[in-house]
């Protein structure tokens, strides 16, 4: 029946084509933390790259072996010399190097993967108290002058390229050089970047952020700060007028 609903993209791809696509997206997300694409592959990727959190969370011999199965395998094999080369389509073994066989890097089976040590280590730990909600898809402006495709930008919350992260950072470092309360939206933000995080990295951005604008090094930004919220307090008290009394007025007499 033409028309009807489908489960996802299918991307101009067939399965085949789909599934090497994502895989490919999703393996670089855990390498980078932080890619752009469209923002159809961004959105197909995240409920892969979410799965595959999952599976890591869990850390059992299944779970290791279906994220082996999503992420994909650097191959070591050497490239294929003219005695390795293969004749009619097929690889003629007994032309290979004997000496390849005594060096462990030489095969993928015996080489351990670079991100399975990452994913179930760092990643895992980070994303242990979250329920979910490990990626983050933010519309940006089209890549493409050309076609004007929507682009989006994937990434790995609470991770070292967070976007929302930095954003908060810079408003929060901006209301603070110009000395004044910050909004509402602000709060909120804050609140919501530092709940799994903490407030020490927030406060270490901002600081960074300080410096970067005013030139200077952050222990001397610090120092600032501290001289300006004293010297607030100092004119506030200085500059309260004393309580002067009234003289009681004459009671009248009879």
């Amino acid at each position: 029946m033409a028309g009807g609903l489908v489960k996802y993209r299918h991307l101009s791809r067939n399965s085949s084509a789909r599934k090497a696509l994502l895989r490919g997206l999703v393996t670089q997300l855990v390498q980078h933390e932080h890619i752009q694409t469209t923002y159809a592959k961004a959105k197909e990727a995240q409920r892969l790259a979410e799965k595959l959190i999952t599976l890591a969370k869990r850390n059992n011999e299944p779970c290791r072996r279906s994220a082996q199965g999503i992420l994909y395998v650097r191959s070591l094999t050497p490239a294929p010399t003219d005695q390795t080369r293969p004749i009619g389509g097929v690889l003629d073994a007994r032309k290979m190097d004997n000496s390849h066989a005594d060096h462990d890097s030489s095969f993928p089976s015996q080489t351990p993967h670079i991100l399975m040590p990452k994913l179930f280590g760092e990643l895992r730990s980070r994303y242990l108290p979250r329920e979910g909600g490990y990626t983050r898809v933010t519309r940006t402006e089209p890549k493409n002058t050309y076609d004007q495709g929507e682009s989006a930008i994937l990434e790995l919350v609470d991770g070292p390229k967070d976007s929302r992260f930095m954003m908060t950072a810079k408003t929060v470092a901006r209301d603070r050089m110009l000395r004044r309360q910050p909004t509402p939206l602000t709060r909120q933000n804050v609140k919501k970047v530092t709940q799994f995080r903490g407030e020490e990295d927030l406060e270490a951005m901002v600081q960074r952020f300080m410096a970067l604008e005013t030139g200077e090094s952050q222990p001397a930004v610090q120092q600032k700060i501290g001289d300006a919220k004293e010297g607030t307090t100092g004119v506030a008290s200085e500059a309260a007028p004393e309580p002067t009394k009234t003289p009681d007025a004459p009671q009248p007499t009879r």
